[in-house]
């Protein structure tokens, strides 16, 4: 009988994340979902993917800035699944300053969620893969992980630390049947731009849907916004046997941003 993989996703009650696990739960993966959401609300979105695709879907709601709970969410993990077999670290937040006068609390913050939650999670998943001789690490990065903008001095540097480390987790596991990759998304249709679109908006004085195209048009020859929901077919390619060999690489979808 073939065993049943599970997936965790991080970051996954809306946007790329959550895109993320319905593909993966469409594909028959069990899920554990995670996010900041009461347990309320959590749990209803696992229903609807249980009900919809007919796996098991559990939520599980963390603070990934806090390593003790990272590891709290793993025990409840191995309780509901015993074990993981793919991991998508998605969960990420954005703050945008000056260098000169970025907070050194939103540094930390920053960092935290972006870069260092990927490191204890994978430190965490890693032993259940290497123990089944198949696993599939994917970190969602941004097209900030290969380029740098004004004002993103904190994302820029955790995308950048989350590309490299990818590539030796990747490096390490190769003989192992374990992949590590890097999706570095462009301009998404998530709720983690709406105040950076408001912002242009106002700058510009523009409305919100046409600050949009303008905001994405200072970076990206493409106009529109991302679907994350193609993001999510791309993970659940990295996770066949097609892309077995696709492993340590760092995979734009940002409509030609960092071709330039």
């Amino acid at each position: 009988m073939t065993k049943i993989k599970t997936a965790l996703v991080t970051g996954s009650t809306s946007g790329i994340g959550l895109a993320t696990a319905k593909t993966l739960a469409a594909k028959g993966i069990q899920i554990m979902l995670h996010g900041l959401e009461d347990n309320t609300t959590g749990e209803a979105i696992a229903a609807e993917i249980e009900q919809a695709y007919n796996v098991k879907a559990r939520y599980f709601s963390a603070d990934l800035s806090q390593a003790a709970l990272i590891d709290d969410l793993f025990n409840a993990v191995q309780t509901e699944f015993g074990g993981v077999d793919i991991l998508v670290n998605n969960a990420g937040i954005q703050y945008t300053c000056t260098t000169v006068d970025y907070p050194a609390d939103k540094w930390d913050l920053v960092l935290a969620v972006n870069l260092s939650a990927a490191f204890h999670t994978t430190r965490l998943a890693l032993p259940f893969m290497q123990e089944a001789g198949w696993g599939r690490i994917v970190n969602i990065a941004s097209a900030h992980g290969l380029v740098g903008s004004a004002n993103k001095s904190a994302y820029c540097a955790a995308k950048h630390g989350l590309v490299g480390f990818t590539k030796v987790v990747a490096i390490e596991n190769a003989e192992l049947g374990i992949t590590a990759n890097s999706i570095c998304p462009g301009w998404t249709d998530t709720p983690l731009l709406n105040q950076q679109f408001a912002a242009y908006g106002e700058q510009n004085g523009v409305p919100f849907e046409e600050a949009k195209s303008g905001l994405i048009k200072t970076k990206a020859p493409y106009p529109k916004l991302i679907d994350p929901s193609a993001i999510g077919e791309m993970v659940c390619f990295l996770c066949t046997d097609a892309a077995q060999a696709i492993t340590g690489s760092s995979l734009p979808i940002d409509g030609a941003w960092t071709a330039q």
